[in-house]
């Protein structure tokens, strides 16, 4: 397994290239002040999207992309949207998980073998129902281990600087709420911070195996500072992503939830993995603790089912697919009652 990912996640993926942003941060933090982004333009990097075309200069016109975008302050952020509707679909990948997590699946004939770029992958088949984006965090790597080509930012990083791209991203991009966020493990920490301050508009949640501030209570003391011990190693001058937990679990619990809650949906690993922390047993229990106290605390239907580990992004893509897909028709009924 690929040291760079280090300490940040369960051991799921040995067989694989490199972890599939599988990093269980606990982070959420209020933004306030920061500017959008303000051009979007296209750049060298991945290449375009089968069917696609480059993100214009200036005002991007709607339809397939994938290049860079632009922020204030001239760095940039690699973002790929595909397909049309209402409301925009937003994925957000674990840490270190670039946009490729989203277009890639194991094959269920050969599970054992690293992702490929796939149809039945999330972001493709999302993009059969309505419009979805997802785009590389600075210091993500790809799955093949090429480095993202989003600008590299100082480490750590916190939630607070998540979201804030996530919403400058999605100005330069000229995409338009109301928007379904749906975040992996450390993603959906993002994605929670975003609904509360971050996104405007933000409509419904999805969190795919996602991390959340219970596991600071459920883990035992010696399994979450071994955790963040390790976590603390994996700090160097070699850009990749670092979350700041600590702080992070602090700030998220201060940040006000939304003043209505969203529709939900909690997906949930059903195979057993182990952060391998601590010198007191299995975190595998913990985990489920936790999964279930954010279940109860989004008022969220809880998929336990998805007969995969913690990357089920990959894994059973359908699993998430199906999730977006009843959220997505969940925000469109409330869109017409609305114009009623």
């Amino acid at each position: 397994m690929p040291s760079r990912r280090g300490p940040l996640a369960p051991r799921i993926a040995a067989r694989r290239p490199r972890r599939l942003a599988v990093s269980l941060v606990v982070v959420v933090v209020v933004v306030f002040g920061l500017s959008p982004a303000v051009t979007a333009s296209a750049s060298a990097g991945p290449p375009v999207a089968p069917g696609g075309t480059a993100a214009p200069t200036g005002e991007p016109t709607p339809g397939d992309f994938a290049g860079t975008v632009t922020l204030e302050g001239g760095r940039r952020v690699y973002v790929e949207c595909r397909g049309s509707g209402s409301p925009t679909v937003v994925l957000v990948s674990g840490t270190g998980g670039a946009a490729d997590e989203w277009t890639h699946a194991v094959d269920p004939a050969d599970p054992a073998a690293a992702p490929v770029p796939s149809a039945s992958a999330v972001l493709p088949t999302v993009a059969t129902f309505t419009r979805v984006c997802a785009y590389d965090r600075p210091g993500t790597t790809r799955l093949d281990d090429r480095p993202s080509p989003s600008t590299p930012v100082p480490q750590p990083t916190t939630a607070a600087e998540g979201a804030a791209d996530l919403r400058a991203v999605l100005s330069a991009a000229g995409e338009h709420g109301p928007y379904v966020l749906v975040g992996a493990s450390w993603g959906a920490m993002i994605t929670a911070l975003a609904a509360r301050t971050g996104v405007p508009r933000a409509a419904a949640l999805v969190t795919v195996d996602g991390a959340s501030t219970h596991l600071r209570d459920t883990l035992t003391p010696a399994q979450w500072s071994d955790w963040m011990h390790k976590i603390d190693g994996m700090k160097g001058p070699n850009g990749l992503e670092v979350p700041d937990y600590t702080a992070s679990v602090a700030e998220i619990r201060a940040a006000p939830p939304p003043s209505v809650p969203l529709p939900a949906v909690v997906l949930t690993s059903d195979k057993p993995w182990d952060l391998q922390v601590g010198d007191s047993g299995s975190t595998w229990p913990a985990w489920l603790a936790a999964q279930n106290r954010l279940a109860a605390e989004l008022h969220a239907r809880h998929v336990t089912d998805t007969d995969s580990g913690h990357a089920i992004a990959v894994e059973q893509p359908q699993v998430v697919s199906q999730a977006v897909r009843d959220v997505v028709g969940h925000v469109r009924n409330g869109m017409r009652n609305q114009s009623r």
